[in-house]
């Protein structure tokens, strides 16, 4: 098959989506109930929503139930499901052994403000699967993880920097705000104190030199930070030989290395990247599979690091102990549910199953891009995929598309209006994906999933077509 002719797309402005668009009136006619609740939801929400990563125009659809790799929205609509939970889903909506012990934990009460059971078995799995997991610290979010680890990196070392890398997304709190979606110069987004951004050393995602660089030049930094795979689980990926360099580096230099395995953890192997590649780090950070589709979050890593969590500890040592409360840390429901979702992830081939079901469909859909003659690519490792939508107009192939050959800047490039009708004609045709645009599979996914998707996605292609996008 020849090379996909490049093309160039013409696009309406985020926010300006043509009313007399036909996708956007076919997706309007199959999503009443859902529009009536987003009206609602208007009134009472910023923008209707809970999550930035929900929004969509006209309004995204509200699901009534979902079962394995499938849901339904409250018009009745079946959907193929990619967003997993935002990723916490490796095995599926409703898997019936997690059901099975929420319901057992629930009539011991949802908060008992105390120690309990549960969260010591919790821990013990946890370490057991995780190289790095000398000790564990259970939050309540991905977020208050990395929060977490960079706090006892600052206070193990004594000093105030962190490395991070630009695209990589480690959650919402002050640090991680810059470079990851905009203020890739490193400058404060809304809000953020510019004293706290300057902490911050954003550098290019896998760029050996330029992180060589920063820490001969620097002796305050205190860690780095990656997603181990590449910035939003690949989407900006990195040669992976990358991981064992910022290893030495940062070992040489007396700073600690944080994996942010929220996404990766446990996902791309049972004991995560970390497992996978053979490196180590001093402290990973955990959640969404970790708490089995519940709330939660950890921190695992060397018990030297996290001793400053402990009273004993940190009064023997004679170091100030780091305050951690939080109200829902190990929640006794959250904790049978991550355990059990754990216990099938290390005994079964959950993994294994949703990479080669993740591969299959990479191949499927750049099998309907090369037919349509469009010059787009899918891409990603292990349960990942990535649509690439060529904003600069490449000539490029879509079977042998290598992300690896362009700038995070132009990875990450889309244009939003585009996206948005994508989005859209896909939920029309029976599929739901996230809105980089990409999404997650899982080892629920069948064979049954993959016609439907890659017709859903050659449809979405002709549609677009028929209105001029390509």
């Amino acid at each position: 098959m020849s090379t996909v002719t490049a093309q160039t797309e013409t696009q309406p402005a985020a926010g300006m989506l043509a009313s007399n668009s036909a996708i956007v009136q076919a997706y309007r006619a199959r999503t009443q109930a859902s529009a009536a609740l987003a009206a609602e939801a208007r009134e009472l929400l910023p923008s209707g929503i809970v999550h930035d990563a929900r929004h969509l125009e006209p309004y995204g659809i509200y699901v009534t139930r979902a079962e394995g790799s499938r849901k339904w929205d409250r018009d009745g609509n079946e959907y193929v499901d990619y967003a997993g939970g935002h990723g916490a889903l490796l095995l599926g909506h409703g898997r019936p052994e997690v059901l099975a012990a929420i319901a057992d934990a629930l009539p011991d009460g949802t908060h008992p403000g105390a120690n309990h059971e549960r969260e010591v078995r919790w821990a013990q799995i946890v370490r057991e699967m995780v190289p790095c997991a000398e000790r564990v610290r259970f939050t309540s979010s991905g977020t208050e993880a990395t929060h977490m680890a960079l706090r006892l990196a600052r206070a193990h070392t004594g000093r105030r920097k962190v490395v991070r890398f630009k695209g990589h997304f480690h959650g919402w709190h002050d640090h991680m705000t810059s470079g990851y979606m905009s203020h890739f110069d490193g400058a404060p987004t809304a809000g953020v104190l510019p004293e706290l951004a300057a902490q911050v050393v954003l550098l290019p995602p896998g760029d050996e030199a330029a992180a060589r660089e920063a820490f001969e030049a620097d002796d305050g930094i205190a860690a780095a930070i990656l997603e181990p795979t590449g910035g939003s689980f690949g989407l900006v990926p990195h040669d992976f030989s990358f991981l064992a360099f910022l290893r030495e580096l940062t070992a040489q230099h007396g700073a600690a290395l944080i994996f942010d395995e929220v996404i990766t953890g446990f996902r791309v192997s049972p004991g995560g990247a970390q497992a996978h590649f053979g490196v180590t780090p001093d402290m990973s950070t955990h959640a969404k599979i970790v708490a089995g589709g519940l709330p939660g979050g950890a921190v695992a890593g060397r018990k030297e690091i996290l001793d400053d969590l402990d009273f004993f500890a940190a009064k023997e040592s004679g170091r100030e102990k780091i305050f951690h409360p939080g109200t829902f840390n190990a929640n006794p429901v959250s904790a049978a549910a991550g355990t059990a979702a754990l216990e099938i992830v290390r005994d079964s081939d959950a993994c294994e199953r949703a990479s080669a079901f993740g591969a299959e469909l990479r191949a499927g859909l750049n099998a309907v891009l090369e037919e349509e003659n469009v010059p787009w690519a899918v891409y990603g490792t292990f349960s990942s995929f990535h649509l690439f939508m060529n904003p600069r107009g490449r000539a490029i192939r879509p079977t042998t598309f290598d992300p690896l050959d362009y700038d995070y800047t132009e990875l990450k490039e889309r244009p939003p209006a585009l996206v948005n009708k994508i989005r859209l004609a896909l939920l029309v045709n029976g599929v739901d994906i996230q809105g980089w645009p990409g999404g997650m599979t899982s080892a629920a996914n069948g064979a049954d999933d993959l016609p439907v998707t890659v017709d859903a996605f050659r449809e979405t292609i002709r549609m677009l077509r028929r209105e001029g996008e390509l």
